[in-house]
């Protein structure tokens, strides 16, 4: 790929009499050994599993090099290594150091209709939930914010629990006397260091898995807790806000007349099947390569910032394309596919806290 790489410090393998013991002794003694074994804390972590789905050290593993240390790693168990397997693994890599695999054209021209003139943070807001029948487990939510505006490529995420089964998030805004602990003061904040000190005049808002019955929640509870978190920081500032939702879980689908292919990437329907009143439209922007494609059904709730419809297909097409594991688009704007992996890696972290004995 042409980057310059230096070689691996040291291999460090675990002891083959640890392998049957219990996960959480396992990654300590591994953590030990790391320990030992480099001068400092480690930049980058690789990582080979014993075995790939459901490795039961993964959740434990990750949650300690992530939440306790802020170690950068990736974990592999290939059962075949191909070149496709490595450049999509490098993909990883390399976003995860801070890299950027892709830039988009109008983004390195700076020419991005509304949102590369004034300052703009993009959030995208997914609430995950454990499976049907464990009522205990708590819900994850997550939210991502863009940061080195004019880039729409670059992200953060932050992420809380909250009560299970409860899909409003409840930590946006958290006032702790004169503080706010929410998960938005944290975006905002990131946002004005890594723009070189801008306020963002614009917060355009994806929120994820929203059925059409919580549309008002959606203003009334979260675009409001997000308003207040702004105001906590500064009473005279008031940026403006769009709120959009996005769904995949629908029954539309779209074909081409006397053709048996998926539409073609980057189509969009927003007259006939849409909403008589509200401003909706379809997209499809991946190439559906097996089965039929599933479009996104985007819902724009609340508009302050007056995006036209063909601005706003524009750029949330646009946002299909700056996902950095994928060297082409996806089927949801990337800030929600950000946000639905930040919320389930955390969703590894307690599957297997509710294994251990002393979970609380």
């Amino acid at each position: 790929m042409g980057l310059e790489y230096e070689d691996p410090h040291t291999v460090i393998e675990e002891s083959p009499s640890l392998r049957r013991a219990p996960v959480a002794r396992r990654v300590e003694e591994m953590f030990a050994q790391i320990k030992a074994k480099l001068p400092g804390a480690p930049l980058f972590l690789l990582c080979l599993l014993p075995e790939r789905k459901n490795c039961e050290v993964y959740g434990p593993w990750k949650k300690k090099c992530l939440a306790d240390f802020g170690i950068v790693t990736q974990c592999l168990a290939p059962q075949r290594v191909n070149d496709q397997y490595l450049s999509n693994l490098l993909l990883k890599i390399n976003a995860k150091l801070g890299g950027l695999n892709t830039l988009l054209q109008i983004e390195a021209a700076r020419a991005i209709p509304i949102v590369g003139k004034v300052p703009t943070i993009i959030l995208g807001m997914d609430v995950s939930h454990g499976q049907p029948g464990q009522s205990d487990r708590p819900s994850i939510a997550a939210v991502v914010s863009s940061r080195e505006w004019p880039l729409i490529s670059k992200y953060r995420a932050t992420v809380h629990t909250q009560s299970p089964k409860q899909e409003m998030m409840a930590s946006l805004f958290k006032p702790r006397g004169t503080e706010d602990d929410g998960l938005i003061r944290e975006s905002l904040i990131d946002f004005y260091t890594s723009s070189g000190k801008r306020k963002p005049d614009q917060v355009i808002i994806f929120r994820d898995g929203v059925s059409e019955s919580q549309f008002t929640q959606v203003i009334n509870i979260e675009l409001e807790q997000i308003i207040e978190a702004c105001k906590c920081l500064d009473d005279k500032w008031e940026p403006k806000f769009t709120v959009i939702v996005a769904q995949k879980n629908h029954h539309t689908r779209f074909f081409q007349t006397n053709s048996p292919e998926n539409v073609p990437p980057g189509t969009v329907v927003d007259k006939q099947v849409c909403h008589p009143k509200n401003f909706d439209f379809y997209m499809c922007a991946h190439a559906g390569m097996i089965g039929t494609s599933r479009p996104t059904h985007y819902h724009v709730l609340h508009d302050e910032i007056g995006f036209s419809g063909d601005e706003l297909q524009e750029f949330v097409h646009s946002l299909s394309y700056v996902y950095q594991r994928s060297t082409t688009a996806i089927s949801v704007a990337a800030p929600i596919a950000y946000a639905h992996l930040a919320a389930a890696q955390v969703g590894t972290f307690m599957k297997f806290d509710d294994m251990s004995d002393t979970s609380s």
